[in-house]
Protein backbone atom coordinates (compact mmCIF):
# COMPACT_ATOMS: atom_id res chain seq x y z
CA UNK A 1 0.00 0.00 0.00
CA UNK A 2 2.79 2.40 0.90
CA UNK A 3 4.44 1.73 -2.47
CA UNK A 4 1.19 2.67 -4.21
CA UNK A 5 0.91 5.87 -2.18
CA UNK A 6 4.53 6.76 -2.84
CA UNK A 7 4.03 6.27 -6.57
CA UNK A 8 0.85 8.37 -6.52
CA UNK A 9 2.67 11.34 -4.99
CA UNK A 10 5.88 10.87 -6.97
CA UNK A 11 3.83 10.91 -10.17
CA UNK A 12 2.19 14.19 -9.13
CA UNK A 13 5.50 15.88 -8.31
CA UNK A 14 7.11 14.51 -11.47
CA UNK A 15 4.42 15.86 -13.77
CA UNK A 16 3.32 19.13 -12.14
CA UNK A 17 5.05 22.35 -11.22
CA UNK A 18 4.28 24.21 -7.96
CA UNK A 19 1.84 26.58 -9.71
CA UNK A 20 -0.11 23.53 -10.90
CA UNK A 21 -0.93 22.06 -7.48
CA UNK A 22 -3.49 23.47 -5.07
CA UNK A 23 -1.41 23.40 -1.88
CA UNK A 24 1.40 25.71 -3.01
CA UNK A 25 2.02 28.69 -0.71
CA UNK A 26 4.56 31.37 -1.51
CA UNK A 27 4.47 32.53 2.10
CA UNK A 28 3.51 29.97 4.81
CA UNK A 29 2.39 32.78 7.13
CA UNK A 30 -0.05 30.83 9.32
CA UNK A 31 2.47 28.07 9.98
CA UNK A 32 5.13 30.62 10.87
CA UNK A 33 2.74 32.53 13.13
CA UNK A 34 2.04 29.35 15.09
CA UNK A 35 5.74 28.45 15.28
CA UNK A 36 6.67 31.95 16.47
CA UNK A 37 3.98 31.75 19.17
CA UNK A 38 5.83 28.87 20.84
CA UNK A 39 8.95 31.00 21.44
CA UNK A 40 11.24 28.10 20.65
CA UNK A 41 15.02 28.53 20.80
CA UNK A 42 16.89 28.32 17.49
CA UNK A 43 18.32 24.99 18.63
CA UNK A 44 14.84 23.43 18.94
CA UNK A 45 14.25 20.24 16.99
CA UNK A 46 11.50 20.74 14.39
CA UNK A 47 9.89 18.20 12.04
CA UNK A 48 7.73 19.23 9.09
CA UNK A 49 5.54 16.24 8.26
CA UNK A 50 4.51 16.10 4.61
CA UNK A 51 6.87 18.99 3.87
CA UNK A 52 7.13 18.15 0.16
CA UNK A 53 7.96 21.33 -1.76
CA UNK A 54 6.73 23.63 1.01
CA UNK A 55 8.71 26.82 1.48
CA UNK A 56 8.40 26.57 5.25
CA UNK A 57 11.85 24.98 5.39
CA UNK A 58 13.30 27.98 3.50
CA UNK A 59 11.85 30.35 6.07
CA UNK A 60 13.03 28.28 9.04
CA UNK A 61 16.57 28.20 7.64
CA UNK A 62 16.44 31.95 7.01
CA UNK A 63 15.35 32.53 10.61
CA UNK A 64 18.30 30.56 11.94
CA UNK A 65 16.70 27.33 13.17
CA UNK A 66 19.44 24.73 13.41
CA UNK A 67 17.68 21.36 13.77
CA UNK A 68 15.13 20.91 10.98
CA UNK A 69 13.73 17.64 9.65
CA UNK A 70 11.50 17.46 6.58
CA UNK A 71 9.57 14.23 5.99
CA UNK A 72 7.53 13.33 2.93
CA UNK A 73 6.29 10.18 1.26
CA UNK A 74 7.51 11.48 -2.11
CA UNK A 75 11.23 11.22 -2.78
CA UNK A 76 10.72 13.29 -5.94
CA UNK A 77 9.23 16.18 -3.92
CA UNK A 78 12.16 16.27 -1.52
CA UNK A 79 14.68 16.13 -4.37
CA UNK A 80 13.08 19.18 -5.96
CA UNK A 81 13.15 21.04 -2.65
CA UNK A 82 16.83 20.21 -2.13
CA UNK A 83 17.63 21.52 -5.59
CA UNK A 84 15.73 24.73 -4.82
CA UNK A 85 17.64 25.24 -1.57
CA UNK A 86 21.06 24.51 -3.02
CA UNK A 87 23.83 24.38 -0.41
CA UNK A 88 21.34 25.29 2.33
CA UNK A 89 19.78 21.83 1.89
CA UNK A 90 22.75 20.42 3.80
CA UNK A 91 21.38 22.09 6.94
CA UNK A 92 18.25 19.89 6.85
CA UNK A 93 17.59 16.25 7.70
CA UNK A 94 15.55 14.78 4.82
CA UNK A 95 13.40 11.67 5.34
CA UNK A 96 11.42 9.79 2.69
CA UNK A 97 8.73 7.84 4.56
CA UNK A 98 5.05 7.16 5.00
CA UNK A 99 4.31 8.88 8.29
CA UNK A 100 2.28 5.87 9.49
CA UNK A 101 5.44 3.72 9.18
CA UNK A 102 8.02 6.30 10.28
CA UNK A 103 10.48 5.14 12.94
CA UNK A 104 13.16 7.19 14.67
CA UNK A 105 14.82 7.47 18.05
CA UNK A 106 14.86 11.26 17.70
CA UNK A 107 12.40 13.39 19.64
CA UNK A 108 11.15 16.79 18.60
CA UNK A 109 10.20 20.07 20.26
CA UNK A 110 7.77 20.82 17.43
CA UNK A 111 5.74 18.62 15.09
CA UNK A 112 4.34 20.65 12.19
CA UNK A 113 1.88 19.27 9.65
CA UNK A 114 0.00 21.21 7.01
CA UNK A 115 -2.30 18.95 4.98
CA UNK A 116 -1.01 15.45 5.77
CA UNK A 117 -3.20 14.42 8.70
CA UNK A 118 -6.43 14.83 6.71
CA UNK A 119 -5.24 12.03 4.39
CA UNK A 120 -5.49 9.67 7.36
CA UNK A 121 -9.01 8.43 6.65
CA UNK A 122 -9.19 5.15 8.60
CA UNK A 123 -8.95 4.58 12.37
CA UNK A 124 -5.78 2.52 11.87
CA UNK A 125 -4.08 5.30 9.89
CA UNK A 126 -5.08 7.93 12.44
CA UNK A 127 -3.88 5.77 15.34
CA UNK A 128 -0.53 5.04 13.69
CA UNK A 129 -0.01 8.73 12.94
CA UNK A 130 -0.86 9.84 16.47
CA UNK A 131 1.23 7.07 18.01
CA UNK A 132 4.27 8.48 16.21
CA UNK A 133 3.48 12.04 17.19
CA UNK A 134 3.20 11.01 20.83
CA UNK A 135 6.32 8.83 20.75
CA UNK A 136 8.51 11.38 19.00
CA UNK A 137 7.40 14.57 20.74
CA UNK A 138 9.25 15.71 23.83
CA UNK A 139 7.15 16.24 26.94
CA UNK A 140 5.77 19.80 26.70
CA UNK A 141 6.56 19.78 23.00
CA UNK A 142 4.21 21.41 20.50
CA UNK A 143 2.13 20.05 17.66
CA UNK A 144 0.45 22.19 15.03
CA UNK A 145 -1.82 20.68 12.40
CA UNK A 146 -3.53 22.20 9.39
CA UNK A 147 -6.38 20.17 7.87
CA UNK A 148 -9.28 20.85 5.55
CA UNK A 149 -12.17 22.24 7.59
CA UNK A 150 -15.79 21.20 7.23
CA UNK A 151 -16.07 23.99 4.66
CA UNK A 152 -13.03 22.75 2.75
CA UNK A 153 -12.62 20.24 -0.10
CA UNK A 154 -13.61 16.60 0.31
CA UNK A 155 -10.83 15.37 -1.98
CA UNK A 156 -7.27 16.37 -2.81
CA UNK A 157 -5.19 15.12 -5.73
CA UNK A 158 -7.77 12.44 -6.45
CA UNK A 159 -7.71 11.06 -2.89
CA UNK A 160 -10.41 11.11 -0.24
CA UNK A 161 -9.62 13.23 2.82
CA UNK A 162 -11.15 13.63 6.27
CA UNK A 163 -12.58 17.06 7.07
CA UNK A 164 -12.34 18.39 10.61
CA UNK A 165 -14.16 20.77 12.87
CA UNK A 166 -12.29 22.23 15.84
CA UNK A 167 -14.20 19.90 18.16
CA UNK A 168 -13.49 16.82 16.03
CA UNK A 169 -9.76 17.54 15.80
CA UNK A 170 -9.55 18.20 19.52
CA UNK A 171 -11.33 14.90 20.13
CA UNK A 172 -8.77 13.00 18.04
CA UNK A 173 -5.96 14.50 20.13
CA UNK A 174 -7.72 14.28 23.49
CA UNK A 175 -5.23 11.81 25.01
CA UNK A 176 -2.25 13.74 26.30
CA UNK A 177 -2.63 16.86 24.16
CA UNK A 178 -3.82 20.21 25.47
CA UNK A 179 -5.32 22.49 22.84
CA UNK A 180 -3.78 25.94 22.70
CA UNK A 181 -5.74 27.61 19.90
CA UNK A 182 -7.45 27.05 16.57
CA UNK A 183 -8.08 29.32 13.59
CA UNK A 184 -9.50 28.90 10.11
CA UNK A 185 -7.87 30.20 6.94
CA UNK A 186 -9.00 30.57 3.35
CA UNK A 187 -6.02 29.37 1.35
CA UNK A 188 -5.96 30.79 -2.16
CA UNK A 189 -4.67 28.21 -4.61
CA UNK A 190 -2.40 29.15 -7.53
CA UNK A 191 -5.47 28.93 -9.77
CA UNK A 192 -7.46 31.44 -7.73
CA UNK A 193 -9.84 29.11 -5.89
CA UNK A 194 -10.26 29.07 -2.10
CA UNK A 195 -9.76 26.14 0.27
CA UNK A 196 -10.81 26.51 3.89
CA UNK A 197 -8.28 25.12 6.39
CA UNK A 198 -8.48 24.55 10.12
CA UNK A 199 -5.19 25.15 11.95
CA UNK A 200 -4.79 24.11 15.58
CA UNK A 201 -1.89 23.98 18.01
CA UNK A 202 -1.51 21.61 20.95
CA UNK A 203 0.92 20.94 23.77
CA UNK A 204 1.97 17.36 24.46
CA UNK A 205 1.93 16.75 28.19
CA UNK A 206 1.90 12.99 28.57
CA UNK A 207 5.12 11.72 30.13
CA UNK A 208 4.50 8.01 29.52
CA UNK A 209 5.11 7.21 25.85
CA UNK A 210 2.68 4.90 24.02
CA UNK A 211 3.81 1.33 23.47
Amino acid sequence: MTKDKSKHWDDIYATRQPHEVSWTQENPKISLDFIHSFNLPKQASIIDVGGGESKLVDRLIDEGYEDITVLDISEHALKRTKIRLGEAAEKVNWIVADITEFKTDKTFDLWHDRATFHFMTTPDQINEYLKRAKTNLKTNGYLTIGTFSQDGPKKCSGLEIKQYSEEALQNQLRDGFEKIRCITEDHQTPFGTLQNFLFCSFKWQEVDKPI
